[in-house]
């Protein structure tokens, strides 16, 4: 059975909803403490959403230096799979481990609610269950969720397929389109060998049918089965 490990930084809030998430998805699923200096032999880490360290600074900004990064990046580094999911999105592009960066949203207020992205990249460490151009409605939660990067950066990333999902309309939909401002629409990227993703949404939100909907299973038990395959060491 494939071992995650879901970090807990100071003001983390949604390490329990992931948990569960990565359990019903198949994985066996460690709740790891930001003091920790070592993944304790786990396949694939998660740096879940909330806000850690109150956001003070930039968010993520001092989580990165928190003693269980440089772990991560060994880990990383080895071809491991990272998965930052909002806050943890900002943390890894705050330790450079992706580009760019999560500015404040651009209306300048808080936003939680559903919205449609688009799957653009199916081979990373947890979209091989979808299809290309599938759009799916998860949940997003977020002050600083405006993805911003240099011309340079987009083009790249663009051009080497590392943008992994971009927030769409959907005809005769009430649902905001880019509900912060990102850059191209950018929801989610990953480095170029697709075992470092960062995203936005909040697909642990949505994962289990009680809660209203299943949309966000998909991106655990793709994770699980790619660790399963032995993709990842």
């Amino acid at each position: 059975m494939a071992d995650v490990a879901v970090i807990r930084f100071p003001g983390s809030n949604c390490e329990d909803e992931t948990l569960a998430a990565v359990t019903r998805a198949g994985g066996n699923a460690a709740l790891l403490d930001y003091r920790a200096t070592s993944l304790a032999g786990a396949d694939a880490v998660i740096l879940p959403g909330g806000f850690s360290y109150g956001d003070y600074l930039r968010s993520g900004a001092i989580a990165r230096f928190s003693p269980i990064m440089e772990a991560i990046r060994h880990h990383a580094d080895q071809g491991g799979v990272v998965i930052g999911i909002c806050n943890g999105f900002q943390i890894l592009c705050e330790a450079h481990l992706l580009p760019g960066a999560l500015l404040p949203n651009a209306h300048r207020r808080f936003v939680a609610r559903p919205v449609d992205v688009r799957i653009e990249n199916v081979t990373t460490a947890c979209t091989t269950q979808f299809a290309a151009g599938e759009i799916v409605r998860i949940p997003v939660a977020h002050g600083d969720g405006r993805f911003v990067a240099d011309e340079a950066t987009l083009d790249a990333l663009e051009a080497g397929g590392q943008v992994v999902m971009r927030y769409v309309a959907v005809a005769g939909s009430d649902l905001p389109h880019n509900p912060n401002g990102s850059s191209r629409d950018i929801a989610g990227i990953c480095n170029a060998a697709g075992n470092i993703v960062g995203y936005m949404p909040h697909p642990e939100r949505l994962a289990d049918d009680m809660v209203g909907g299943n949309a966000g299973h998909r991106f655990f038990t793709s994770l699980i089965e790619r660790l399963g395959a032995g993709v990842a060491a």
